[in-house]
């Protein structure tokens, strides 16, 4: 079983991403579909967990430490951007892993919003690019998790087309095609409509199911098209270039 760590800042983050990456691998993998769930195993950094939150690195790091895992720390002088600390502690946990031997793990994924703090990508980059042993994948959503959802969001009957024009409406720009613009943080009025998760909860109607049609069901060409702006395209773009020659290998 080839065995994909993933790091996120919660389990909705987890679903979107992994699933997104599963419908690339059926979308491009001829034969993998019915065998999927036998080929690759997404995973947390510990025990059975299927994936580990960033605020959990630091105090899985220390425990490891405390056990005399021998663990390198980053060099703070040469860090360049938030989250380059994390992402280093996730690389070097991740390659104390591999020297045990009884791992499996090819890839790791970085899942983070951005949240209007583009300096975290260039954390993320510097760290990735120093590592020598594993496949990393970056995927970061401009601003929020919910931008890649609303990307997605295609009208199913007349009542959500009213909603859908309700909301635009009140924004005087589509938020499914322009998603990124979404960039309030707050959930108070006058701001409030331009924030991305109230914005989503309109449209689904707070309905969790209704949200995950929106990666589940709606085309990839049309998520490539739309996720331009949002950080989608640019995931896609990355299970497609290191995550499916990967698997693809692991099965033969």
């Amino acid at each position: 079983v080839t065995e994909f760590v993933i790091i996120v800042e919660s389990e909705a983050d987890f679903r979107t991403a992994s699933e997104l990456a599963n419908r690339i691998f059926i979308e491009q993998i001829e034969w993998i579909e019915p065998y999927l769930p036998q080929q690759l195993q997404w995973r947390g950094i510990v025990g059975e967990t299927k994936f580990t939150c960033w605020k959990d690195i630091r105090s899985i790091y220390d425990e490891m430490k405390s056990r005399g895992t021998r663990l390198p720390r980053y060099l703070g002088g040469r860090a360049q951007g938030h989250d380059y600390a994390a992402s280093t502690e996730v690389l070097h946990i991740l390659d104390s892993l591999l020297r045990e031997k009884n791992h499996d793990i090819q890839a790791v994924v970085l899942i983070r919003d951005l949240d209007n703090r583009p300096e975290r990508r260039l954390g993320i980059e510097q760290a990735r690019q120093e590592s020598a042993h594993l496949t990393v994948v970056i995927g970061l959503a401009d601003g929020k998790r919910e931008a890649w959802v609303l990307n997605g969001f295609v009208c199913l009957d007349a009542r959500e087309e009213s909603l859908f024009a309700n909301v635009r409406a009140e924004l005087e720009f589509d938020p499914v095609v322009e998603a990124h613009r979404l960039r309030s943080t707050t959930f108070d009025e006058p701001n409030r409509i331009r924030n991305a998760k109230v914005v989503l909860d309109r449209l689904t109607e707070g309905v969790n199911e209704r949200e995950s049609q929106c990666w589940r069901s709606t085309s990839l060409d049309l998520l490539r098209e739309r996720g331009t702006f949002t950080g989608l395209t640019n995931y896609i773009r990355e299970i497609e270039e290191k995550l499916v020659p990967v698997l693809r290998a692991g099965g033969r």
